[in-house]
């Protein structure tokens, strides 16, 4: 059966029997939440900053994006305070079934919240959007057909008026051969976010490239069991490309964003306080114990950290 890439990663992510339907995320592919507590509590800084920002309302709101595990949603809301912790609203948001032994104070949906104010938090869900893959020919753009049980491709048609403007504006193609991942529906999947965010900020974290350095051959790419594979759409792997986040930050602006920011999650950490600091050889001699839970620490936020790494991916952070 030949698709286009954007139809065959969605029937085999999504679709009846799909990957992320019938498969655990974390035994596939290591992330920020499953690298270290460490990330939940910067995701509760971060949440504290939000709630001091909106004056402390009665009703806090916690989205959590392709929540997959709902592992940090759990986290952050056994870190919560107390007084925090009465005021907040958690929604986990997936198309997995509701994980067993989730708290009963986490809502789980397939749909994001008509309308919430707090914080959003979409941590490598952007790049699990579908979308089509072009290739420049002497006829311009066409869009790349796959086989979806071989993984084999062949070119077919023309782009869509819309994606041959997005492809313009955020990924021009300079030269025959090239090829590009064409990421409105990732622009608008970010800017629903935005339209329902009330008051608040929205977080997108992912694997990310600017306009002026896009992947000549673009970043199509399966993971499975851990490992980097051939991206085959028969539903056996993940299916995965980088994000273009300033072509979803335009989209978020024109959602109502007010104010945006663009850095790296080793730039966004280190704000929220997290150093990677070795405790001091002293504590090993005075207190062994702590100075060896101090050291696992700092080797856990280090992996946060790490530039070539979790440290290097984009930050997305946009207000209303």
């Amino acid at each position: 059966m030949w698709l286009t890439w954007r139809a065959a990663t969605e029937r085999a992510l999504y679709g009846e029997e799909g990957f992320y339907l019938r498969e655990r995320p974390s035994g596939h592919f290591r992330t920020s939440v499953s690298a270290s507590p460490a990330f939940a509590e910067a995701v509760l800084a971060l949440l504290a900053e939000v709630d001091a920002e909106l004056g402390k309302p009665d009703a806090l709101d916690l989205v959590d994006i392709g929540a997959g595990e709902g592992v940090l949603v759990a986290e952050v809301l056994e870190r919560a305070e107390p007084a925090l912790r009465d005021r907040l609203r958690v929604t986990a948001v997936d198309l997995s079934p509701r994980p067993a032994g989730l708290p009963e104070e986490i809502a789980w949906s397939r749909e994001l919240p008509c309308c919430f104010t707090g914080l959003a938090v979409a941590n490598e869900w952007l790049d699990n959007v579908p979308l089509d893959v072009v290739e420049q020919t002497a006829d311009g753009p066409r869009v790349v057909m796959v086989e979806v049980h071989t993984g084999e491709e062949r070119l077919g048609g023309p782009l869509r008026p819309a994606d041959r403007e997005w492809l313009d504006r955020w990924w021009p193609l300079t030269r025959m051969g090239a090829r590009a991942e064409v990421g409105r529906p990732r622009d608008e999947a970010w800017a629903s976010v935005l339209v329902r965010l009330t008051r608040g900020r929205a977080i997108a974290i992912d694997y990310a490239h600017p306009v002026d350095n896009r992947p000549p051959c673009g970043t199509l790419t399966g993971y499975r069991d851990g490992s980097v594979v051939t991206p085959v759409p028969d539903g056996s792997c993940d299916i995965t490309a980088h994000v273009a986040l300033d072509a979803c930050a335009e989209a978020g602006r024109r959602a109502g964003a007010i104010s945006t920011a663009l850095s790296t999650q080793r730039e966004a950490l280190r704000e929220l306080g997290l150093t990677g600091a070795r405790p001091p050889l002293d504590l090993a001699r005075t207190d062994p114990r702590r100075y060896l839970r101090a050291l696992a620490r700092a080797s856990e936020e280090g992996e946060l950290l790490e530039a070539t790494g979790l440290g290097g991916f984009g930050w997305l952070s946009q207000t209303k």
